[in-house]
């Protein structure tokens, strides 16, 4: 900053003259989504109702356990429905029964105590054996 004493007309008069400091950067504002390549998970049914699979073949993914398992079906480590035979798949709406008692159970369905609460199952249907044996001798 400078002063500078200007005489004018028989009075001093100070006067600041102040240097202009112009932005360097345009003010936009920050962004939030600065990363954006996290990749979708694509969970959900992968295999629909009366659909044949083969031994290993995932069902179903799952981030909490919508899905349960039911007859010749795996449960992943990450909730991940697998077919452990081969067949046909069939999805069922079963009654549960929760254990009341339990604190988890009293968190989860409180208010519903009264209510009967049904759950979806995957179930695979084995493939008929071919039949084709032959007996060759009684014992």
């Amino acid at each position: 900053m400078s002063w500078n004493i200007i005489l004018n007309s028989g009075k001093i008069k100070t006067t600041l003259l102040d240097s202009v400091r112009y932005a360097s950067k345009k003010t936009g504002g920050s962004t939030k989504n600065t990363n954006c390549k996290v990749r979708p998970k694509h969970r959900g049914w992968k295999v629909q109702d009366g659909h044949n699979v083969t031994k290993g073949h995932i069902l179903a993914t799952q981030l909490t356990t919508r899905f349960l398992p039911g007859l010749n079906v795996g449960f992943g480590r990450n909730g991940t429905l697998f077919a452990i035979e081969a067949g046909k798949v069939v999805v069922t709406c079963e009654k549960f029964d929760p254990n009341w008692e339990h604190t988890w159970v009293k968190r989860i369905y409180a208010g519903r105590e009264q209510h009967t609460i049904f759950k979806k199952y995957f179930n695979v249907i084995p493939d008929p054996q071919h039949n084709q044996f032959k007996l060759i001798d009684e014992v």
